[in-house]
């Protein structure tokens, strides 16, 4: 499979303006996927981010196994990282973001009562890869719509301050990648998860892949979708089982031939739209 890379000029600069602004804010908000907390961490983050305060945010949660996402809290908690589940979509822990944020700043809120300060206005920087919802946390952690959305990695080409409360502002940042994945699983799990544009990756090797990982951890779901028996994943190679999702759904050309690039865009999308069930695409130890 050819290498996947994707960096964008827009991001090369977000880097920069994100450095820049770092001394105006009191906390990071780093958004990771949920379903892939590792790989959709950007390593790039520790070296821009540096000591500054940090709150992990693994969003998505109602699209990853819940057992999978305890593990990795329980994970990070033992690093000593505060770390918080949430899911825009559904508001799910949603009314946890502000205290645990406070939490975070304990040290400077304790200090800011001491000197006499009622409220502590805070200001927070949210940053994360692309297409991992940066938008939609702040819209929903606003109540109003005051962030671009977009279903597809690449939407926010800027940074913007929006009040949330009295006491908390964000600053908006472009969703940034890094040069280079030195592991190619992890181009192939952001993929999966839609964190890089489909026009340059190979849909069937990432498809192949995600028919692996299904096999392996959530046959049953699998099978559930599109009406096969467990027992139809042994000894078949992903080939194989593409074929008979197809037959199943019809994703046929003329002549009863099989087509790929339809069966390929069924896979992908009913993981993405949750339609096979919520997964998450590696646990912590396994990665």
């Amino acid at each position: 499979m050819p290498l996947i890379q994707w960096f964008p000029g827009h991001m090369a600069k977000a880097k920069r303006e994100i450095k820049e602004k770092l001394n105006l804010v009191d906390v990071v908000i780093e958004l990771r996927d949920a379903r892939i907390p590792l790989s959709s961490k950007n390593p790039m983050v520790d070296e821009i981010v540096g000591n500054k305060p940090r709150l992990i945010i693994l969003n998505k949660a109602k699209m990853a196994d819940s057992k999978v996402t305890k593990l990795w809290i329980d994970q990070l908690s033992k690093d000593n990282v505060i770390a918080l589940d949430i899911d825009c979509n559904t508001g799910y822990n949603i009314n946890k973001v502000i205290p645990y944020i406070k939490e975070v700043l304990k040290e400077k809120i304790t200090n800011d009562i001491k000197r006499g300060k009622k409220t502590t206005l805070i200001k927070g920087l949210v940053i994360g890869i692309p297409n991992v919802g940066k938008s939609t946390f702040i819209n929903t952690l606003s109540k109003r719509k005051v962030a671009k959305v977009g279903d597809k990695p690449g939407v926010t080409k800027s940074q913007t301050w929006i009040k949330i409360t009295d006491e908390l502002q964000i600053l908006d940042t472009p969703g940034i990648l890094w040069p280079k994945f030195e592991d190619q699983a992890v181009g192939i799990k952001l993929s999966i998860c839609g964190s890089i544009k489909d026009e340059i990756v190979d849909l069937g090797n990432v498809s192949f892949e995600a028919l692996k990982y299904m096999i392996r951890l959530y046959p049953d779901l699998l099978a559930k979708r599109y009406d096969l028996d467990i027992l139809d994943f042994k000894d078949k190679e992903d080939i194989e089982i593409c074929d008979m999702i197809a037959l199943k759904r019809g994703c046929l050309i003329k002549g009863g031939e099989v087509d790929y690039e339809r069966v390929f865009t069924l896979i992908i999308n009913d993981i993405r739209n949750v339609r096979i069930g919520a997964m998450s695409f590696e646990k912590p130890g396994e990665c």
